[in-house]
């Protein structure tokens, strides 16, 4: 039987346990240059040590205007390199394996001048109108996003993964309601994003697995749901996708019309139909932080892996408390056993 601390294998990634620390933005690099420094270090290699099989590092940019604020990491740089370095060493000693999450926030990068984005369309009506990348931006955009996957293979990660979700850039191309282009990539609305996992997937060891991101559902008048999103996860997995972490929203303001439930694990059926529509391994997310749940979405095997968010942030030794609850045996640190 598969449980929350059962190993977990893919490719060449190995992991201990099924607990994935999610990618979370700390809003922390001061000095606005796109470095990690040593908040994001004890930030990530606490999580390790705390017990997390997988830890996926925050949303890393591919250029300064991708960010959300200035206040985010970044990977347009080898100056930015040697930092993640330091972090992905460091968690690999206390047990973890690392991925990083590349992205570019498009129309949501709120301290850009003038924020980029498919079509000309604000997120809302307190932010920026952006301008419309041209067909060569676009194209040029694909080499950011291979050149920063370059970058995190340097800095040792185990694992790449794409954001394709919560409104940013890729997003923004996939859904219809942002996407209004005339061009190719207006043709087809999965083009970018394909172009994109396919460039990094040309930088990447063949036996390190490609994750993606993805909203499976968008909570907006005329959204797209789960019918439509296992469509453009096949487009995506054909392109290289070997895991996909399914999350939901983020395109516009939640309406009525499409409000999501505020229970435990309201997104874990939307993990388990993309699993099992594309026999694919999953990542399920959202308020998933009791244990004995956090546990049965393996054991039902809704999903392959479950990634506990806010409960890390409140609990840096969450894992090591869940094995515990579960009474599942865990390397708990030589220094910490009296704790337990």
């Amino acid at each position: 039987m598969k449980h929350l601390f059962s190993p977990f294998e893919f490719k060449g990634l190995e992991v201990k346990n099924r607990v994935v620390m999610p990618p979370m933005c700390q809003y922390s690099v001061e000095k606005k240059d796109g470095v990690a420094n040593d908040w994001h270090y004890l930030h990530y290699v606490n999580r390790a040590i705390g017990g997390a099989g997988f830890i996926i590092i925050e949303m890393t940019d591919v250029e300064p205007d991708g960010r959300i604020t200035d206040f985010d990491l970044g990977l347009w740089s080898d100056e930015q390199i040697p930092a993640l370095a330091r972090i992905v060493e460091a968690c690999h000693k206390y047990g973890a394996k690392v991925g990083i999450q590349i992205a570019h926030a498009g129309r949501k990068a709120e301290d850009a001048a003038v924020p980029v984005a498919p079509s000309a369309i604000p997120f809302d009506e307190n932010s920026k109108t952006p301008r419309a990348l041209s067909t060569d931006e676009v194209k040029e955009m694909v080499e950011k996003f291979r050149e920063a996957t370059q970058r995190a293979i340097k800095a040792g990660v185990d694992a790449i993964e794409i954001h394709g979700a919560h409104g940013y850039l890729i997003h923004q191309f996939h859904s219809p309601l942002t996407n209004k282009r005339n061009d190719e990539y207006g043709k087809d609305l999965t083009l970018f994003g394909r172009e994109v996992l396919q460039a990094a997937k040309s930088e990447m060891p063949a036996d390190m697995p490609l994750i993606m991101r993805i909203s499976a559902q968008e909570y907006v008048e005329g959204g797209y749901g789960i019918k439509e999103s296992i469509e453009i996860a096949k487009a995506y997995q054909q392109a290289g996708v070997d895991i996909f972490h399914i999350s939901s929203g983020g395109e516009g303001h939640i309406t009525a019309a499409g409000r999501p439930g505020t229970h435990a694990a309201y997104q874990v059926p939307l993990a388990r139909d993309i699993k099992n529509a594309l026999d694919v391994p999953v990542i399920a997310v959202g308020r998933l932080d009791d244990p004995i749940l956090a546990n049965s979405v393996i054991g039902n095997e809704d999903a392959d892996l479950v990634a506990i968010g806010r409960g890390m942030l409140r609990n840096p030794n969450w894992a090591l408390e869940a094995a515990t609850v579960l009474k599942k045996e865990t390397q708990i640190p030589e220094q910490y056993v009296r704790g337990f």
